[in-house]
């Protein structure tokens, strides 16, 4: 059973940085696919940002597109997200996913893509 835990969330004022984690465990994420998603209050759950199993690919929304940056450590087995130069309306709840097949040269941008989930860690951003 794969577990993906996310830490790193807190509150930050507008233009501020943070940087978000997402730990797995069971079994080593190296030949997966995965991606951040976020939750806003009231909102639909949405594509933040992806990548590929191997790193060569990765995609993001384009409300994130220049200020966020996805990454991987296979050694550690944990997936990060440097966010930069942080908004108002980047305030929600982040959650890192996982895919449960292996390799794929593409990065899948909806949920249903995604069998492994963390349990978030909520991100506030005061203006």
């Amino acid at each position: 059973q794969v577990q993906l835990v996310e830490s790193g969330g807190g509150l930050v004022q507008s233009g501020g940085s943070l940087r978000l984690s997402c730990a797995a465990s069971g079994r080593n994420l190296s030949t997966n696919g995965v991606s951040w998603f976020r939750q806003a209050p009231g909102k639909e759950r949405e594509f933040v940002a992806g990548m590929n199993w191997s790193g060569g690919r990765t995609d993001y929304a384009r409300a994130v597109q220049g200020r966020f940056t996805i990454s991987r450590d296979n050694a550690k087995n944990t997936v990060y997200l440097q966010m930069n130069s942080l908004k108002s309306e980047d305030t929600a709840i982040y959650y890192c996913a996982a895919r449960t097949s292996h390799f794929g040269t593409y990065v899948y941008t909806a949920q249903y893509d995604y069998g492994y989930w963390g349990q978030g860690t909520q991100v506030t951003v005061s203006s």
